[in-house]
């Protein structure tokens, strides 16, 4: 299903259609053996996600961060899209919204996505996170072992580390990995909320690549409404 709003992932600059320039930042690789991957917001579904299949492989991931700020001087940043690349295979000729694995598709103007209810969205390989995490129960809790354990190491320092890939994004090999099965995080844009995941797509239908779409780019509403309230003032006065 062809997907409807506006996107500008992985390009730098300020795109035709959006007024925020916008920077590309790499994340390092992503290691999906299995070729399903899952987008979710780590800190609160991870291995609860919906899965998208893809070939098996590691793939360059990415996070595209928009400047928002009113005088674009770099004061106000939130990061756009969350993605992998799959292929280099040409431009993008069409963006459509995903069907998970095991879903039917999604009716005209609906969207799959991931909800997020921790400000951060991520993706891994569906079946590392069942082999590589450790199993949670009432002795053995993910928030306390690894998110916030107060270590160097801890999922949420990492986030926060300028000096790690970037402030807001992190790249994180899971503890029980035996072949550097990791989790791409970043934080999700605007905070919490519903986020789309759609693929991009070549002229000849190649799969391009998975993205979370974090809704910061496009139109700029409140410069749109304010041009419109000018313009209809203008016309008041012409008629007048």
């Amino acid at each position: 299903m062809t997907y409807d709003l506006p996107f500008f992932a992985l390009l730098d600059g300020t795109p035709e259609g959006t007024p925020y320039p916008q920077q590309v930042h790499d994340l390092g690789l992503l290691h999906v053996p299995s070729g399903r991957i899952e987008a979710s917001d780590p800190y609160v579904t991870l291995g609860e996600g919906l899965v998208v299949r893809v070939e098996p492989g590691s793939y360059p991931a990415f996070v595209t961060v928009a400047d928002v700020s009113e005088e674009r001087d770099g004061s106000h940043l939130r990061e756009a899209y969350l993605s992998l690349v799959l292929s280099d295979g040409g431009p993008v000729a069409e963006v459509r919204g995903v069907t998970p694995e095991g879903a039917e598709p999604a009716d005209d103007g609906e969207h799959y996505g991931v909800g997020v209810d921790a400000g951060t969205v991520g993706f891994a390989d569906a079946e590392a996170i069942v082999r590589c995490m450790p199993r949670e129960d009432d002795s053995t809790d993910w928030y306390d072992l690894l998110f916030d354990s107060g270590e160097p190491t801890s999922w949420f320092e990492l986030m926060d580390s300028p000096g790690h890939y970037r402030e807001g994004s992190a790249n994180i090999t899971m503890p029980l990995a035996t072949a550097g099965e990791n989790v791409v995080l970043s934080h999700s844009g605007w905070g919490d909320g519903f986020y789309p995941v759609v693929t991009t797509h070549a002229a000849d239908g190649t799969l391009l690549g998975v993205h979370i779409d974090l809704l910061v780019a496009g139109p700029d509403d409140e410069a749109d409404d304010e041009e419109a309230d000018a313009e209809e003032a203008a016309t008041e006065r012409a008629t007048a």
